[in-house]
């Protein structure tokens, strides 16, 4: 039976009071601070669970990618729930590790793999390695070499299939910088009996993210299933095919991600006869509706042609708005019942680009109102800096009527650890 199409628990009421997987918002926001990223464990395991019973009958493997939320204690949900992960650095192979997720549940992704990481992956026995160019492959098998080690590895295949979504976040076209085209992966597969430690028996896709039509989906799985039964055809075994990630959210109304029961049933059409393993990538679907960033008006500023919302939190703490000029829904928790009023929501960095919305339509605000921003699970303190000086927030793990603080707030000492005055000067 498949999970219900409803959003998770993250569309938490626009009412005083508001709880969010059985936690007072307003009451942890005043224990904790703002600006809060706020988690929900039950929304990210009903996700999962949909997303495992979509699969049942396959032998299939869930890697989540790490780079949506890599804090530990939702990489830690994750190992607890079977999944492995797909990293694309060093850093998150350690996270993922420490999280207890085995290396051979690990599969390595990314066009700029340095030999460093590529030996770190090897040393630890992950999984494969998706491998994006030619000098990346014979690095992998140069590396193995050293070691006596033998490296399993897929070829990471751009079908030139528009994702319909953000140009930055579109990766399956032949403009973008990932992947290679079928002809030089055929070429691969040709001559891959000069690899000696170097087992090529993967194919891999990833178009984009955020995608909320299937349509993309069955144009890449038919260009990938077709050039899996040529090489099967040639005589070279396909052990896995990893098709990626992708799945969008809502993240305004009138958006409709895609159910996990028709992605998979697209997935089983499209590879039908495959007798391998195969490999998804999820990321912003598993976290991102269930993350709200809880943050607090700083002031309310009239200005000649608009009214801006100032809150404390801003784009160094959740980035997408001024990268993508993404939309998030904005939730006041605590603001009072006033008639409703036209605002730009900002943050207090000094940059333009510092907007979460535009004349956005909000009950009348005061100073010192909670708001939550929502859909923020994802690319939101994955994302963060500590532009302007602004120590990173904090992080708390909700859990049917508990919380857990999973990440402290960064303070000044903290933030600058790392600096330290021009007193010793050498000469390279």
């Amino acid at each position: 039976m498949n999970a219900p199409d409803t959003p998770p628990p993250s569309r938490t009421p626009a009412v005083p009071g508001a709880s969010f997987d059985g936690v007072d918002l307003a009451a942890l926001a005043d224990r904790l601070g703002t600006p809060l990223y706020a988690y929900s464990a039950s929304a990210i395991r009903q996700r999962i669970d949909g997303l495992q019973q979509a699969l049942h009958g396959l032998d299939a493997m869930i890697c989540y990618a790490v780079k949506a939320n890599g804090n530990r204690a939702i990489l830690e949900l994750m190992a607890g729930a079977g999944l492995g992960a797909d990293i694309v650095s060093a850093g998150e192979l350690r996270r993922a590790l420490q999280a207890g997720i085995p290396p051979a549940r690990i599969v390595f992704s990314g066009v700029g793999k340095s030999e460093d990481e590529i030996a770190g992956a090897l040393d630890v026995g992950i999984q494969r390695f998706n491998v994006e160019s030619l000098d990346e492959l014979l690095a992998i098998e140069r590396l193995a070499a050293l070691r006596g080690a033998v490296a399993r590895a897929a070829v990471r295949i751009n079908p030139d299939v528009d994702a319909l979504t953000h140009a930055k976040i579109s990766t399956g076209k032949s403009e973008n910088k990932f992947g290679v085209s079928i002809d030089e992966a055929r070429r691969w597969f040709e001559s891959r009996a000069q690899l000696q430690h170097v087992r090529l028996d993967g194919l891999h896709v990833h178009i984009g993210s955020q995608i909320l039509s299937l349509e993309p989906f069955r144009q890449t799985l038919a260009r990938v299933a077709a050039f899996w039964r040529e090489l099967r055809h040639g005589g070279h075994p396909i052990a896995s095919i990893d098709v990626g990630g992708g799945l969008g959210v809502r993240y305004r109304e009138g958006e409709t991600p895609i159910a996990p029961a028709d992605y998979v049933a697209a997935i089983r059409e499209a590879l039908a006869g495959f007798d391998g393993r195969l490999l998804l990538e999820p990321g912003r679907y598993l976290v991102a509706e269930a993350g709200v960033l809880l943050t607090r008006v700083l002031r309310v500023k009239h200005g000649e042609a608009r009214d801006f919302l100032v809150l404390d939190a801003a784009m160094n703490d959740l980035l997408r708005p001024s990268l993508y000029d993404a939309w998030h829904d904005i939730v006041p928790v605590s603001a009072g019942a006033g008639p409703e009023v036209v605002y730009d929501v900002v943050g207090p960095v000094c940059e333009t680009g510092d907007t979460f919305a535009r004349d956005r339509r909000l009950p009348a605000c005061g100073e010192g109102d909670l708001l939550m921003i929502l859909g923020a699970g994802a690319y939101g303190a994955s994302m963060g800096s500590t532009y302007n000086s602004r120590p990173l927030p904090a992080e708390a793990l909700l859990d049917r009527g508990r919380y857990a603080l999973v990440r402290r707030r960064q303070n000044f000492e903290q933030m600058t650890a790392g600096e330290q005055p021009a007193r010793q000067w050498e000469t390279a």
